[in-house]
């Protein structure tokens, strides 16, 4: 039998979209154009391939490169939901293959075994998600060299919280949602975050006893909004913006030390996208708003921001992989 991922603290109901949400940001996404395909291994990253190459290596005869092995699992900050490019095999996951971890496997040169998926939760690495999907932790073998994963946003709200901050008019016709999740002085979600926590730094551990040669990348989440926020052009009062940001931020905290902890390596993608938020211009964005300008679901990346993340993770990975990490990740 296979021994299950820790099931973590559960603050209250599953987080899921409600349905007139999922319908619209659906519905806008269905009606953009189609994107350009996926970019190239950049030059910078070609380096990784060539160093394990038989040619590199000296033993072009002898024996064939050894390929990377890549398992990716996580949420669907990692699958890139309606992005181009999806994948077929992943029909209930709306995985695409733009998502972050196609694009560092390519550079990498890896054999990528992607089980991302949205709406995972963390306890969907050890069960069937929704009763019907295989375990993602079905994926890892002792053989596997590289994992990485992003994943905490369903287990702790944060999608269902942004909906109900939506404030289409501007102050004071509505209610604050930062009022309404502090009230009293307590944060409730900073609470379930911190609750949350030990729940992934468990499944960071079964992580490396099913591939105990693998090194760990675990990938935060990116600047959604800009301080003060843009209202109306994504309809959040500027204090609500903050505190949603600011929740993300808190979230990502929570998965760099969870990380250093457990022996992973943490990936900051907020550096990375800050502005390239849902406040750019369409052009500039890497990260969808309510409504996306994109083929993307709203809040989650595009195909240009999962490709800047993907070139991010992967030279991050062919540092360590030449002995030579930075302390910038």
């Amino acid at each position: 039998l296979m021994p299950a991922f820790p099931r973590p603290h559960r603050p209250g109901p599953r987080s899921v979209l409600p349905a007139p949400a999922v319908a619209l940001l659906l519905g806008c996404a269905a009606l953009l154009p189609a994107a350009a395909p996926a970019p190239a291994t950049p030059p910078q990253l070609k380096a990784e391939q060539a160093r394990t190459s038989p040619a590199h290596t000296g033993h072009a005869k002898s024996r064939p490169a050894r390929i990377l092995r890549y398992v990716a699992m996580g949420d669907s900050y990692a699958a890139a939901p309606l992005a181009p490019h999806g994948d077929p095999r992943a029909p209930m996951c709306v995985r695409s293959r733009s998502g972050y971890p196609e694009v560092a496997a390519r550079a990498l040169g890896a054999r990528l075994v992607n089980v991302s998926c949205s709406a995972a939760r963390i306890r969907d690495f050890g069960e069937r998600q929704t009763g019907l999907l295989r375990p993602q932790s079905t994926a890892l073998e002792r053989g596997t060299d590289v994992v990485s994963l992003t994943i905490g946003g369903n287990d702790t709200h944060l999608v269902r919280a942004a909906l109900r901050c939506v404030n289409p008019l501007p102050e004071p016709v509505g209610r604050s949602c930062a009022d309404r999740y502090t009230a009293g002085g307590r944060d409730r979600i900073a609470a379930d975050i911190a609750a949350w926590a030990p729940a992934l730094g468990a499944a960071l551990d079964e992580i490396h006893r099913r591939a105990p040669h693998a090194r760990i990348f675990v990938v935060g989440y990116g600047e959604y909004f800009r301080r003060g926020g843009c209202h109306p052009v994504q309809p959040l009062w500027a204090r609500d913006a903050d505190y949603l940001q600011g929740s993300i931020d808190r979230l990502s905290a929570v998965l760099r030390a969870e990380a250093a902890r457990h022996r992973a390596v943490f990936v900051d993608t907020r550096p990375l996208t800050r502005g390239h938020d849902s406040c750019a211009p369409a052009r500039e964005r890497y990260l969808e708003g309510f409504l996306p300008t994109h083929r993307a679901l709203g809040l989650h990346p595009n195909a240009e921001g999962s490709a800047a993340i993907g070139r991010r993770l992967a030279s991050v990975i062919a540092r360590f992989r030449s002995g030579t990490p930075s302390t910038r990740r």
